[in-house]
């Protein structure tokens, strides 16, 4: 688990409405949970409950934690995970507001 330090952002949901064309304060966080998830992973591959369970630790937002209940149930690599996070970002319009992960 990465530390935080108190401006990092992590855990701050703001009220404020967001436009497609603004970056979230939790922009590049699902790159982070991903990193998180396959660092020191032996096997490689984590499962669809792994993925929320580090959502909720990670304390991420509604919009994100809407993303990730969103992942189809089953077991992922990494490349799999984040095409399946990939296009469940682009459905929603959210790219450039929370970025995409690799």
């Amino acid at each position: 688990m990465r530390n935080q330090s108190a401006g990092s952002g992590r855990g701050h949901h703001s009220t404020r409405p967001l436009h497609s064309n603004e970056r979230s304060d939790e922009y590049g966080e699902l790159q982070h949970l991903v990193n998180e998830l396959y660092q020191g992973n032996m096997s490689g591959t984590v499962s669809s409950i792994d993925v929320l369970t580090r959502g909720e630790v990670d304390d991420l937002g509604s919009d994100l934690m809407e993303v990730l209940e969103l992942l189809p149930s089953g077991n992922y690599k990494r490349a799999r995970l984040c095409d399946q996070l990939n296009s469940i970002i682009t459905a929603h319009g959210w790219g450039y507001t929370y970025g995409t992960v690799e």
